[in-house]
């Protein structure tokens, strides 16, 4: 197997340099629509570096709760500039929506990554009272996998948690310590064990992985592989590949945002 082929997304998806573009419209249209009703607060820092920031989507009424979404794009690109759109379909639902952006690698390592997104949770738990969802896709959806270890999150923050969804995670970090972007990821055998929510203590709260069936055998692997490790519910949605697989987060009677909602 190439492994560096099985975990390219970009090289196995139609128009796949088109996805940024269009993410980045649309969020920027949501979060002007969202500005002029006083509904995004946006910039909100976590962290002292420029990308420890985080915004925050409010709904027309008081919060029932906060969905925090973490971003993918592999640790090495991306900011949560491109998915504000992607509150839609749970702002609808009453829930506050936080979208934190992070350092990326080679700048610092996956750990580093892992704590500030961990420090972004808590940032936003303390801004919105009520059920916390943690919603993440691809890296993100490890990140958001590794939120539920214990020790992440301080006690307080962790009992709020309701319910996480990792969309199209990656679960084992180990099979990319033979990838070409290990050069930009730096990871060795202990980091890429630490870093991964298989090898997690499976958590209590009710956990959902999603991904789509069109998407990477690598990445039905990676689902299925968390999926099993921690007995939690597993979704293989049809006809959906790993750039598509979030847009179930635009409708708010999607299958997607009514399991996130899910008690």
């Amino acid at each position: 197997m190439d492994i560096d082929d099985a975990y390219d997304n970009v090289g196995h998806i139609p128009d796949a340099e088109g996805y940024a573009p269009r993410w980045d419209a649309a969020a920027e249209s949501c979060r002007k629509r969202l500005s002029v009703t006083g509904r995004a607060r946006l910039g909100l820092m976590y962290g002292h570096g420029a990308r420890q920031a985080l915004d925050l989507f409010l709904p027309d009424a008081p919060p029932q709760g906060l969905t925090v979404f973490v971003h993918g794009g592999y640790w090495r690109r991306f900011d949560r500039n491109l998915f504000s759109h992607l509150a839609t379909g749970l702002l609808s639902h009453g829930q506050a929506v936080a979208m934190p952006s992070y350092d990326l690698v080679p700048r610092v390592r996956i750990t580093d990554i892992s704590r500030q997104v961990a420090q972004a949770v808590t940032v936003a738990a303390h801004e919105v009272a009520g059920p916390l969802r943690l919603v993440g896709h691809s890296a993100g959806g490890h990140l958001v996998a590794r939120m539920l270890a214990p020790g992440m999150l301080d006690a307080e923050v962790h009992r709020r948690i309701a319910h996480a969804m990792p969309i199209s995670p990656v679960s084992d970090l180990r099979p990319l310590l033979d990838t070409q972007m290990n050069t930009d990821f730096k990871l060795d055998p202990d980091e890429a064990l630490a870093e991964s929510p298989v090898f997690q203590q499976a958590p209590e709260m009710p956990v959902t992985v999603w991904v789509g069936a069109d998407e990477r055998p690598a990445f039905l692997d990676q689902a299925r592989w968390l999926a099993e490790a921690w007995r939690c519910g597993h979704v293989v949605e049809p006809a959906k590949h790993h750039f598509d697989v979030i847009d179930g987060l635009l409708d708010p009677d999607s299958a997607m945002v009514r399991r996130v909602l899910a008690p």
